[in-house]
């Protein structure tokens, strides 16, 4: 680490921040003008004002912070912003670094590329108030609330030279899945895996009140946070001044050090090293500062007001001249020559090339990081049809306990409490629990090594795989079906990023985001109505037909082949349904590697001329279902053995036609093929019958299927 020089980098620290704060606020406001070349007028304005200014400065300096560290150390340093609205910010600083400008050749650090950047903001065709896709870097939208620690430390998870320094807003703060994150620390071997250095961003407000931690003393704040495991350093930058930004500095120093430490200790000792004390940072700020002070007789800066927009130039002439005065009080041309370029002492502690913080190699993997999964041949774990009942989810356990195998440091199972109760147990003759705290000498199946992540947190665990994923790695979330409701919402956001994430050309692929669903609402003797919910497939169906897949694998063979599919795809959501009772098992690999080409299949085998002609059409989705119709189908051959049946596996739902609306996946004709023109259809459904009849809706002949599912009875 090079000897800071803190004489020189409090005079930058203090110029890139007028530079900063000047570009962020510019962004919410301005449509021409840019530079204030000329005496600013309401048309150099835009007409509406989007975004938020609050967060904004407090992010720019602990940007800056994070710059000048990383100039002095060459770490490898990936920025997740978890504060709402903090796009400005973060859009600035990586675009005075010159990452916005390798992906977008137009945005150059000068005045034509600055004029752009500014005026697209909240434009049309431009950038959001949330980081997404399209920001370099970036790998959480800051509006995903409560999501960014397990994001963070999902990231840095077998990624050994990485650290995340995720910023924590203090109203983020008070939402359910970051308190839990938290805990997050109890789980990262520091002998293998990167680190996070979280940042509680403490300025005081959310939107109209204050914040739980920002009202917390120093002292209750630090033992709450060493309570939880970390070692926390408190920053006081509330007035700006020469020596609370010279300690920022050093405490950021500081908390490098703490982690360089931890890992140099783990990794030369044989010995694992339990209960790490991460360092963590606590920046207590000024919400809006360097913003306007007061408007109309009210505190702005350093209150709620400052939150949004802190002033509305359009509304009357103490508004304007407020803002006129704001963003002339920070002297951008002072700090520009004459092309808008920034003066060379500017640049200084900005890193260069891929040491950038926008330019981080895990914030887009490529092909290098981004490893191929390898995988076992399925013939190994083949059931034999018709021979005796299994538990799918046995049978497959012992397939994903091979992957972990073959895959030491590319490859995690993430589980709440229920890897052996969901009968994943053979997972632990290759691997453990992870935990890096003590444990009791009669615990079983944990350590510090382990792949399996357990925690009764459906958020962390969610949050941890998508970080992991979004960093080049493979992975697995399985949950009983009832739980899975927890981050429907997780899933959402996750499935908006993906969508973005694909229509940007120079994204690099990602592996898919695979979900088991388990224990499942129809077989539930003794946990009951409370455990039964299928809504999860509802939310997925109904949201994100374009990028995921919902399964309903009929037998172990049939989960097989669906993991191995999931597992080889890329961009994408795939939900899998799968019991984990003893279950018939019908089709051979074979037949299953067939249907899921399709997600549909007609099973003959079960009545072949029948099937050919049939009078009447079962058909279901789910293994619990295909029992109870092909039991229907028994019982009438016995009764009516003149009347001829079909039965149709449907065993992912967009065989039914879900797809592009503008290209459905399946024609009439297709429809046909498995449904015939115009017999009677009886549909068993695993979740709401709803899900069916909307992906129905608009096939002609939907009339003549009569759909059963589950009914919250």
């Amino acid at each position: 680490m090079k000897k800071p020089n803190y004489k020189k980098q409090l005079n930058w620290i203090k110029k890139y921040l007028r530079y900063t704060n000047y570009i962020s606020a510019a962004q919410l406001y301005l449509k021409d003008n840019f530079f204030l070349d000329k005496e600013l007028k309401l048309n150099h304005i835009k007409e509406r004002i989007l975004g938020h200014w609050g967060t904004v400065p407090g992010l720019n300096l602990i940007y800056a912070n994070l710059n000048i560290l990383v100039k002095n150390t060459n770490a490898n340093i990936l920025f997740i912003a978890g504060p709402g609205h903090g796009a400005p910010a973060v859009i600035s600083n990586m675009f005075i670094e010159g990452s916005f400008n390798e992906y977008y050749k137009d945005l150059t650090v000068d005045k034509k590329g600055t004029s752009k950047l500014i005026k697209m903001f909240s434009w049309p065709k431009g950038f959001p108030s949330h980081t997404n896709p399209g920001t370099p870097g970036t790998i959480l939208e800051g509006g995903e609330l409560g999501y960014s620690l397990s994001t963070a430390y999902g990231a840095v998870m077998d990624n050994p030279d990485l650290i995340v320094a995720c910023v924590v807003g203090d109203g983020e703060s008070e939402t359910g899945p970051l308190a839990t994150s938290w805990q997050s620390n109890k789980y990262l071997n520091p002998k293998t895996s990167g680190a996070v250095l979280p940042i509680l961003h403490a300025n005081g407000y959310k939107i109209t009140s204050p914040t739980i931690y920002a009202s917390m003393s120093d002292k209750e704040l630090t033992k709450y946070f060493e309570g939880l495991g970390y070692n926390p350093r408190i920053i006081h930058i509330k007035k700006r001044t020469d020596k609370e930004m010279i300690k920022m500095m050093k405490t950021f120093e500081w908390a490098y050090k703490e982690i360089k430490n931890i890992q140099q200790k783990a990794r030369s000792s044989k010995k694992d090293l339990l209960k790490p004390k991460w360092p963590m940072l606590i920046v207590r700020s000024l919400k809006g500062a360097t913003g306007i002070k007061h408007l109309h007789g009210h505190k702005i800066e350093g209150l709620y007001r400052s939150h949004g927009i802190p002033c509305h130039p359009r509304d009357g002439e103490e508004d304007f001249n407020k803002l006129k005065h704001w963003l002339e009080s920070y002297k951008i041309n002072e700090l520009l020559n004459k092309d808008k370029t920034p003066k060379k002492e500017l640049l200084e502690y900005i890193p260069k090339g891929k040491y950038r913080i926008g330019m981080n190699k895990h914030a887009n993997p490529d092909k290098q990081l981004h490893k191929k999964l390898k995988l076992p041949k399925l013939e190994k774990y083949e059931v034999k049809p018709f021979k005796e009942q299994q538990r799918n989810t046995a049978v497959s356990s012992n397939y994903i306990r091979d992957i972990i195998k073959k895959n030491k440091n590319n490859f995690r199972f993430f589980c709440p409490d229920e890897t052996e109760s969901n009968k994943y147990t053979s997972l632990f003759e290759a691997t453990q629990r992870a935990f890096m705290w003590p444990l009791q000498k009669f615990d079983e199946n944990i350590g510090p090594e382990g792949r399996v992540m357990e925690v009764l947190s459906e958020h962390n665990l969610i949050g941890w795989l998508e970080g992991y994923l979004l960093t080049g790695r493979h992975g697995v979330f399985a949950t009983y079906e009832a739980f899975a409701m927890i981050v429907a919402s997780m899933v959402d956001q996750y499935a908006k990023f993906l969508k973005q994430n694909r229509q940007i050309k120079w994204r690099n692929d990602l592996a898919s985001l695979n979900i088991i669903l388990t224990s499942l609402g129809w077989r539930q003797e003794h946990n009951g109505y409370s455990h039964q919910n299928p809504g999860f497939i509802s939310d997925i169906v109904e949201k994100h037909g374009e990028l995921a897949s919902v399964y309903f694998p009929a037998d172990a063979n049939a989960l097989l082949v669906t993991l191995e599919d999931s597992f080889k795809r890329k961009n994408a959501i795939n939900v899998i349904v799968a019991t984990k009772q003893f279950m018939p098992q019908w089709l051979t690999l074979k037949q299953a590697r067939e249907e899921i080409k399709t997600g549909i299949a007609i099973w003959d085998f079960l009545n072949k001329e029948d099937a050919k002609n049939p009078d009447v059409v079962f058909s279901a989705s789910g293994d619990a279902m295909i029992q109870e119709a092909i039991a229907s189908i028994s019982i009438l051959k016995k009764d009516i053995p003149e009347l001829k049946t079909r039965f149709v596996n449907v065993s992912e739902l967009t065989a039914l036609g879900l797809g592009d609306e503008r290209k459905p996946i399946q024609d009439q004709k297709t429809f046909e093929k498995y449904f015939t023109k115009d017999k009677p259809v009886i549909y068993n459904f695993h979740g709401y019958a709803g899900v069916i009849k909307n992906l129905l809706f608009n096939n002609k002949t939907a009339q003549r299927f009569k759909i059963h599912g589950y009914k919250e009875e």
